[in-house]
């Protein structure tokens, strides 16, 4: 069996590899937990995008009700889901606001990335999961304006602590954080940190300009002489040293790919309830239900294959991470598993990205000139969908793909092609 072959047995066989794992929480429970908050999220969506509020109370909400803490175990107080309940919810949430699955991306790669069965990630979890069962929500300071590789912030060694100086941009999450996953250098070594959002020399600045996804603090996060301790260092790597592989890349691409599904159901929401809402056809003499024009109809019909579709995208790639995942943690994932995780990621995001865009931009037919209301905002859904798929350029990710098929490369290599080594910020899963 060639090494696409096996890749693809990993990726599609239910029980590759590892055991069952069997999930704490139902699908039910969950969503009876979560769903309330979801709606009352989904109640201010539009005033928010409209006034550009910030989400600091949607994401007050799910921190009340624990959000934070579905993957962390039950032994440590969380709610064990698995990674296909967990992209369920996020599909869900992003319906009901699709600003606050992005804004809670890194928390949820941090809680991923302490999954391992390697003594480091045993220590963090010790230390890291019953803080986030209280409560505890980080956000992302990783990446800057400049150059893919460069790393601008670094820590300095002042006696019995730590210095952290410089600033972060795409700082996703951030103003809403406890803690601030930052990624700095000292010498040549590369070092992953948790930075208290609240210390002293830490200013979250809400200057992120893009036209979609405006409530996520993706903006600036500036550190001057910021003192921490030893326990502020999660990972350190050595410049040259390998880095152990994880399938961290997939999970974040899978969290953008749940965004996408979330938006194509919001979408065919509003569809549907601007049709049952109006009784004037334009063009059509003597029809006054729009609701009965098969035009109308069809539009609604292809809003719902589309949404169903993007869905469906998310549960495969959900359940091929699961399966990896299992592998991981209990130690015996193999390198055809993570490059499966990859595979499995980089197609979803081929798929479900036109999907979206289409019904995104379809959804406008169900009207006249009304549909561009403001007070609507059926433009957000677009430009929300638009910007999430600009986060990880697909055509990339395409080229990585044929890349695969053609010539055996590991889709990862072949996207750092002609670049130096990734910082630091992938040993707690930064968004790449």
């Amino acid at each position: 069996m060639n090494a696409q072959a096996l890749i693809e047995s990993n990726l599609l066989q239910p029980g590759a590899r590892a055991s069952r794992e069997t999930a704490a929480a139902t699908d039910e429970a969950l969503l009876q937990r979560f769903e309330p908050v979801f709606a009352r999220i989904a109640e201010g969506a539009v005033a928010r995008e409209r006034e550009r509020v910030l989400a600091y109370e949607p994401v007050a909400w799910l921190r009340e009700a624990g959000f934070g803490a579905l993957r962390v175990p039950q032994t440590h107080g969380g709610f064990g889901a698995s990674l296909p309940q967990l992209f369920r919810l996020l599909t869900r949430l992003s319906e009901a606001d699709s600003n606050l699955p992005q804004i809670l991306r890194a928390h949820f790669g941090f809680v991923e990335g302490l999954f391992g069965a390697d003594d480091e990630n045993a220590g963090l979890r010790e230390r890291w999961f019953p803080r986030i069962a209280a409560g505890a929500l980080f956000g992302a300071a990783m990446a800057e304006r400049g150059p893919a590789t460069e790393n601008t912030l670094v820590l300095r060694r002042e006696g019995a602590q730590w210095r952290l100086d410089g600033e972060k941009y795409y700082s996703t999450g951030t103003l809403y954080a406890d803690w601030i996953l930052a990624a700095a250098v000292e010498g040549d070594d590369h070092i992953a940190l948790a930075v208290p959002a609240s210390a002293p020399g830490v200013t979250r600045v809400d200057d992120w300009d893009g036209f979609g996804q405006r409530l996520t603090g993706s903006g600036s996060t500036r550190f001057e002489a910021v003192q921490l301790d030893q326990e502020a260092l999660l990972h350190r790597h050595p410049a040259g040293q390998a880095r152990p592989d994880n399938y961290l890349t997939a999970f974040y691409q899978t969290v953008h790919l749940a965004t996408l599904a979330g938006i194509a159901n919001a979408v065919l929401r509003d569809g549907v309830a601007f049709v049952r809402g109006r009784t004037r056809v334009f063009g059509v003499p003597g029809q006054v239900r729009p609701a009965d024009d098969p035009l109308v109809q069809r539009v609604i019909g292809r809003l719902s294959s589309l949404a169903f579709a993007a869905g469906a995208v998310v549960e495969q790639v959900a359940a091929a991470l699961q399966r990896i995942h299992l592998s991981h943690r209990a130690g015996h994932a193999s390198e055809a598993d993570y490059i499966a995780a990859d595979v499995a990621a980089y197609h979803g995001q081929q798929a479900a990205i036109p999907l979206v865009l289409e019904a995104a931009t379809l959804v406008f037919e169900v009207g006249g000139a009304s549909a561009t209301d403001r007070a609507r905002a059926l433009d957000r859904h677009w430009r929300n969908a638009r910007t999430i798929a600009s986060h990880n350029p697909a055509i990339l990710r395409e080229r990585a793909l044929g890349d695969w098929r053609l010539n055996d490369a590991r889709p990862r290599e072949a996207w750092f092609a002609g670049t130096k080594p990734a910082e630091a910020s992938a040993a707690v899963g930064a968004p790449v």
